[in-house]
């Protein structure tokens, strides 16, 4: 799909607004193989695409054929997302005999970002073979608070240069692969007390150091990355009243205007605690989409998404500006969606992968 056709693509779907609405938005559904409601939201372009966990997957065969009535259900248009969180370590929702990586912290202690490259492309040659054609990886998250309850290990390192060296050498390897990957979570998600799955979490940091440490690994990827994830976080400094993922200071402004990231920005799931105990999924999803998010993921209540199609819907229908702004969004989507590889590769566990994990595992033992 060339540029005209990507905006042939958007006109049609001005004229369609519940497909344009549909398009921002990737969920999740609760069983192993694809629900009838969530089939019907794809073929009716009510979704953008599907996001799995563990609850979706029983065995690499099943899934795949999972992934693949996906592709079915969303008929002959545009590529669905079909996402997944496949980090490493405690973040890995597919487990053995898929090719399975240590915690990034421990992958990045050997020292050899040649070997992270080459670790990443492996991840992503088994994913595109399963059907997935994004990765929500890499963590560019600096591990610079001990007490973080969520991040901690999963962050390649303690300082800015290993997040930055070893998190570009990841998304190297999945866009080798033919993978789509994600920095996560802007503006920086490491120096929390809190957990945003559970809770709003504040980094209450000057500008500066912001900027030194939180910032400096995003501005690096953005140049290389086709999208970013919010975080549901509070930053003074940026903006003292909205969290990221609801803050056009920081959405906009600073990672467009300031950064020059182009690609897809997608929120954090909407149905986290640090959302969902301060405001309804209705006005999540408007104020995320105006503030600058391109995609909305809401990862396992589909009411939750029809609730925030509707409400996308109808302010798309009422404000003009609301309407170009998810026009915006659905076009930067697409862009990113036409790099996604609609045919997947035959899966095969090769000599080369055996031989691979005994490396890191002798690297980082």
């Amino acid at each position: 799909m060339n540029d005209r056709a990507v905006e042939v693509q958007v006109e049609e779907w001005a004229s369609d607004l519940s497909r344009l609405c549909g398009q921002l938005i990737v969920g999740g559904f609760a069983s192993t193989a694809l629900s009838s409601s969530f089939a019907e939201a794809l073929a009716q372009g009510r979704r953008g695409g599907a996001i799995l966990f563990r609850r979706n997957i029983a065995s690499l065969e099943q899934v795949a054929q999972l992934n693949a009535s996906i592709l079915q259900a969303a008929g002959p248009g545009p590529t669905p997302i079909i996402a997944v969180d496949q980090e490493g370590g405690r973040v890995a929702r597919l487990g053995p005999p898929f090719f399975t990586l240590p915690p990034m912290r421990r992958l990045a202690s050997a020292g050899d970002t040649a070997l992270t490259e080459q670790a990443a492309t492996q991840v992503g040659y088994e994913l595109r073979a399963l059907g997935f054609n994004l990765d929500f990886a890499p963590v560019m998250d600096v591990d610079s608070n001990p007490a973080n309850p969520v991040i901690g290990d999963r962050a390649f390192g303690l300082d800015t240069e290993t997040v930055i060296a070893h998190g570009l050498a990841f998304t190297r390897g999945l866009q080798r692969a033919g993978v789509l990957a994600c920095a996560k979570h802007f503006p920086g998600h490491g120096d929390t007390l809190l957990d945003s799955h559970l809770d709003l979490p504040v980094v209450d940091q000057p500008l500066q150091r912001l900027q030194q440490v939180e910032l400096a690994p995003f501005a690096a990827a953005s140049k290389l990355v086709d999208s970013m994830m919010s975080a549901h976080v509070v930053y003074p400094a940026l903006d003292a009243d909205k969290p990221a993922t609801f803050s056009s200071r920081i959405c906009t402004y600073l990672l467009r205007e300031q950064m020059g990231f182009d690609g897809v920005l997608f929120s954090d799931d909407l149905e986290m605690g640090a959302v969902a105990k301060h405001q309804d999924i209705e006005q999540a999803a408007v104020a995320s989409v105006r503030a600058g998010c391109d995609v909305l993921l809401i990862c396992k209540d589909e009411q939750a998404q029809e609730r925030a199609h509707h409400a996308l819907l109808r302010c798309c229908q009422s404000d003009s500006a609301f309407r170009q702004r998810c026009l915006q969004a659905a076009r930067r989507a697409l862009r990113m969606r036409r790099k996604a590889g609609v045919e997947p590769d035959v899966f095969a566990r090769s000599e080369t992968a055996l031989q691979l994990a005994q490396r890191i595992e002798e690297a980082v033992s």
